[in-house]
């Protein structure tokens, strides 16, 4: 049985799509390597969809 995503999933799930699909084009493996890591609204867009993804949309922070 296979669980059923919530919104903040799904919305990761499209950014690491973009962020694959970008990487690919440039033919990298990683943003590490881009030039542009440190500008790249792509990138930032998908860290946003992960820390979302972690809290549910709820403020404060992780203990790791």
């Amino acid at each position: 049985m296979q669980k059923e995503l919530d919104k903040y999933e799904l919305e990761l799930e499209k950014r690491l799509k973009i962020l694959k699909e970008c990487q690919e084009k440039k033919s990298l493996k990683s943003c590490l390597k881009c030039k542009e890591i440190l500008e790249c609204s792509i990138r930032k867009e998908y860290v946003d969809a992960v820390y979302l993804s972690m809290n549910k949309g709820r403020s404060g922070g992780f203990e790791f």
